[in-house]
């Protein structure tokens, strides 16, 4: 079976306003507008597909034969020091949420002497409020990573 290519090529006008900008448009004439001769485009077909009615592959096994392997015993105890250590990096963030909630106060923070442009302060108050958000977002991710172990 021939297939014919369809071609889906329409006119062009180079259009230039007062100020001297270009603009290049599909639409009808216009005041400045001015017909663009392009020239022809040459498409080719893709080529026709594999036959669809091949049998899939079968599934192969995704570790190479000579991929170490690890014992049983050895795994959990990785395991579990993977767990250990993100629940002391979640203790770690809970206790930085306390302080950055403590000095933030519900978003009346203490002016420091060294802040007397307002400025320094409405810093420093973003700051925090950005530090609490963070935090906040990486005691979730924490939680969730425990959650997500075995």
């Amino acid at each position: 079976m021939c297939s014919i290519p369809v071609q889906a090529q329409s006119d062009v006008y180079l259009c230039v306003d007062a100020n001297g900008k270009k603009e290049y448009k599909n639409t009808g004439i216009t005041k400045g507008c001015k017909l663009v001769e392009l020239p022809y485009t040459n498409t080719v077909p893709a080529p026709p597909s594999a036959k669809k009615s091949a049998p899939a592959p079968s599934r192969v096994s995704a570790i190479p034969s000579g991929f170490p392997k690890v014992d049983e015993g050895t795994q959990r105890a990785r395991d579990s020091d993977r767990k250990q250590i993100l629940l002391d990096e979640l203790k770690l963030e809970e206790q930085k949420l306390d302080a950055v909630k403590k000095e933030y106060n519900g978003g009346d923070v203490e002016r420091r002497a060294d802040e007397r442009q307002p400025s320094k302060y409405l810093e420093r108050v973003n700051n925090l409020k950005n530090d609490l958000a963070r935090t906040e977002k990486n005691i979730e991710a924490l939680k969730r990573e425990i959650s997500n172990l075995k």
